[in-house]
This record gives C-alpha cells, sequence and structure tokens, in this order.
C-alpha cells in the first residue's frame, strides 16, 4: 500500500498513486478510525464530518467518493457544494463543534498531484498519532460505498456552501469599516485555487480597490505550480509594479498560505510576511502571547521576541506541529517560511484569506505605504535575507548525505564558523554572523530542501550554491 501521510496529509500524483481506489481504501480506514474513536472527537457537538476540495482535476469526484464510502459506515457528512479553501473546512469544524474533516488537496504541489488532509476535531492538522492509524488501519476492513442520492435522501449527507460563515468571522476578526476607508490599490492572485474572488469580495463597497487575475476554473494551474512564491508569482510581480498597485496579494492552491508583491516588483519571502503579521499584533492590536516557527524560520523573529519578551517555540517543518502547541500554549502567531500563518483566537490553521487582509489593516492603521514599513524594519532589527532551493536528488543519495552530516558536520559555511548544529529535522548550521545553512529532506515530495538565511540576498545565494555542491558531491 502507497499511502503515507507527510508533513500535512498524503499526496501523489492522479491516476498513479492517487486513484479511485485508493481514495476509497483510505476512505474506509477513515471510517473505521471515526467508528472506533473512543477520545475527544466522539464527544464532538455535531456527530458529523466536513468535506472540502481544491480546483484541482477531479477533487470534486474524489469528495464525493470520499464522502459515500464515510456516509455508507454510518459517518454522517457535511460535502462542501463547491471547491472550497481548507481554513473554510477547518473553521467549519471549530465553528460547529464537528468530530473533524478531510479537504481534498495537494495545496501547492503541481498539477498532476492531489491529495487529501485530516482535519481533527479541533481544527487543525491531525496529529501523527491519527494519520498513523489511519495507515494501519489500511486493507484491514471492508469497503462499503452507497451512492450520492441514496445516501443524501437517507439524510447521512448533506450538501452545503460552508465559506460564507469562515468569511463572516473574518469580517469580524479584521477591522472591514477601517480597511474600506483606506485609499488602497491592490492586486489579488489567486493562482486558479480556491482563493478564488474572497478578498474582492469582502473589501467591496469602500475606497480599496482591487483587482483580481487567475481566479477562473484552471485545473492544470496555468502551468505553474500554485506556490506563492517566485517564479510562480512572476506576473503578479511585474503586473503590480507596472500597474502602480500598492501591494499584491496571492493564495496558494487551497488558500491557506499567503505570498504579497511589493510596488517595485519583488516578493516577500513568508519570512517577512510573517513578520509583518507579528510586528501588526504587537504594535498595533496590542495583542500578546507566544510565537511559534519552524526550524527553518528566521533570527529577526528571535529579535522581535526578545524585544517583546515574547516566548518564541521552535517546531520540526509541518503545520501539525505549530498546531499542537496552538492547543496547549498561549499562543499570537505561528507561521512557516512557506507564507502560512495562524493567529490567536481564530483557529489553529493556516488562512491566507484573514493573512492578506490582516496586511492591508497594517497599512491602514499605520497610514504607511508597506515599501516605508518595511524599511523601518530593516533599520531597527537588520536585515535578512532568506532563500529556498528544491533539488531532485537520488534516492541512493540520501541516506548517504544524511550520514554524512552526522558523522562529519561542518566546521564552516564558505568563511563563517559554525556556532551551533540543530537537528531536530534535517541539519540546520548556525554560523557566528547567524547566517545559516539548512539541508532537509522532503516529507511529502522527492527533492532535498536546501535553506539558508544571510544578511544579503548575495550571501544567502552563496550559502545555497555551497548546499547544492556538498549534495551533489556526496
Amino acid at each position: 500500500m502507497s499511502i503515507k501521510f507527510g508533513t500535512d496529509g498524503w499526496r501523489a500524483v492522479i491516476s498513479d498513486d492517487f486513484t479511485f481506489d485508493n481514495v476509497k481504501k483510505l476512505a474506509q480506514a477513515m471510517a473505521d478510525y471515526i467508528n472506533n474513536d473512543q477520545g475527544p472527537a466522539s464527544k464532538a457537538r455535531d456527530k458529523r464530518i466536513a468535506i472540502g476540495y481544491d480546483t484541482r482535476f477531479l477533487s470534486e469526484k474524489y469528495a464525493e467518493l470520499m464522502a459515500c464510502v464515510l456516509a455508507a459506515n454510518g459517518v454522517k457528512t457535511i460535502l462542501a457544494e463547491k471547491a472550497t479553501p481548507t481554513p473554510s473546512v477547518s473553521f467549519a469544524i471549530k465553528d460547529r463543534g464537528l468530530m473533524g474533516g478531510v479537504m481534498i488537496t495537494a495545496s501547492h504541489n503541481p498539477a498532476r498531484y492531489n491529495g487529501i488532509k485530516y482535519k481533527a476535531y479541533y481544527g487543525g492538522s491531525a496529529a501523527p498519532e491519527i494519520t498513523k492509524k489511519f495507515e494501519e488501519l489500511l486493507g484491514k476492513g471492508e469497503i462499503k460505498y452507497s451512492p450520492l442520492g441514496e445516501l443524501k435522501a437517507a439524510g447521512t449527507i448533506t450538501i452545503e456552501d460552508i465559506v460564507p460563515k469562515h468569511l463572516a468571522f473574518i469580517k469580524r476578526y479584521v477591522n472591514l469599516k477601517l480597511l474600506k476607508t483606506a485609499p488602497v490599490k491592490i492586486l489579488v492572485d489567486s493562482m486558479y485555487g480556491t482563493g478564488n474572488g474572497y478578498i474582492s469580495e469582502l473589501l467591496k463597497g469602500g475606497k480599496c480597490k482591487v483587482d483580481t487575475i487567475h481566479n477562473e476554473y484552471n485545473p492544470g494551474f496555468g502551468g505553474i505550480n500554485p506556490e506563492p512564491i517566485l517564479p510562480n508569482l512572476k506576473e503578479l510581480a511585474e503586473k503590480t509594479k507596472a500597474g502602480k498597485y500598492d501591494l499584491g496579494i496571492a493564495t496558494d492552491g487551497d488558500a491557506d498560505r499567503l505570498g504579497i508583491a511589493l510596488p517595485n516588483g519583488r516578493l516577500l519571502t513568508g519570512h517577512k510576511v510573517m513578520t509583518l503579521l507579528l510586528l501588526h499584533l504587537l504594535e498595533d492590536r496590542k495583542m500578546k502571547g507566544g510565537v511559534v516557527q519552524t526550524l527553518c524560520g528566521t533570527f529577526l523573529i528571535d529579535k522581535i521576541c526578545k524585544k517583546y519578551g515574547l516566548r518564541m517555540y521552535e517546531t520540526p517543518v509541518g503545520f501539525k506541529y505549530i498546531c499542537d502547541l496552538m492547543l496547549k500554549e498561549d499562543i499570537l502567531i505561528g507561521g512557516e517560511e512557506t507564507g502560512g500563518v495562524a493567529f490567536k483566537n481564530s483557529i489553529p490553521e493556516r488562512d491566507g484569506i484573514l493573512s492578506g487582509l490582516l496586511i492591508v489593516e497594517m497599512m491602514a492603521m499605520r497610514k504607511k505605504k508597506i515599501l516605508d514599513i518595511l524599511k523601518s524594519i530593516d533599520k531597527e532589527y537588520g536585515t535578512y535575507e532568506y532563500r529556498r532551493l528544491d533539488l531532485k536528488y537520488p534516492d541512493d543519495k540520501k541516506a548517504k548525505l544524511m550520514e554524512l552530516l552526522k558523522e562529519n558536520p561542518l566546521k564552516e559555511v564558505l568563511d563563517k564558523k559554525v556556532i551551533a548544529v540543530n537537528t531536530k529535522d534535517g541539519y540546520k548550521f548556525i554560523c557566528e554572523d547567524y547566517s545559516w545553512l539548512m539541508l532537509r529532506l522532503s516529507g511529502t515530495e522527492p527533492i532535498l530542501r536546501v535553506y539558508a538565511e544571510a544578511p544579503s540576498e548575495k550571501k544567502a545565494l552563496k550559502i545555497l550554491e555551497f548546499g547544492k555542491e556538498l549534495a551533489y558531491n556526496v
């Protein structure tokens, strides 16, 4: 059985491993788990599961199939009536007190992939012990299935639009009245995903002028990966500059991640996006709490936490680890380097739509352009430039590379002495000037990720090249 859960769900190539048969097998394993679960989910207010899906090829059919297997096993389901953001599924779980939820999506992966995320009763990524149970139950039970029409008639499947309640929450969370008075010109790129025209819809009727691109249905994503980074956002960056927009906003394939294009045609890294959001909550909204970022996070966040006396947590890569801390501790903000951020008093889940509006709210509250805000951050905290490189890496070299780094950890990276090594998730080499290099095998894709941060873009790119040569010379 080739179904394995990675950092956030199971992903595979459509018609290769991601087949109707495998989706049915996983759905049956989920049904067996849910029907025998005696944990907190069994005490949920609403004994139903929400199922959403993205804009990928056949996602709607996979979602229907998942619902029909679950419902045939006595698990009542709410099936989204249209392509839906992942945070909308998570919000429905938390808002209604559901037992959990399923999202058919491969998130930011290429169009040939699809995938399945499971969201637990708390509205966030399922803990590893839950997904491990799914894997253990695969193929153990006979698959039960009934047609959609029959299950709808019986009331075990209901079809709903679950997005409006999520949008209503966002309207309450942000200062929508202030946003609508701000004369800001924004270009939104939905990347052909589930973000659709929601930011435009939320801001209509005010002084904000919002234009959109790539919000039509295109399961091939226009030939790009729906991940809000370069080179995928080249068009957004160019049009933001050419059209003299104050801000460019992008959401990924399932709208849980955010990308930001600047008026000068440059893109912000996910680190800078999280930095802006953290400072906005701290300085403008006067909120408090701990901060969570992954091992490939930025020292910029460390500096801000030290200044404000905030506790900073560091987790392995994977939002499920951030989610776990947000459930246990008083966390103000938790985020990844890929632009996925969650907030206090919201769901323990990334939300690209809410994140984008909070950036606009920051500009409105400070009455400043985004470039001026960024300049003030650099002036106070220093410059930190982050870059990432994804390498197709031979399977026969993976174990050799990890063993080499374990037995002979780097003493220097370029001309800087290594002062610390973090091995919680891959190998991160921290240098005396707080530049760093990290090498990590992806949990969901057949690639090696090389990460770097340095005081300048030039230095960060040199560190990436150093890491690339190190890997290929194994």
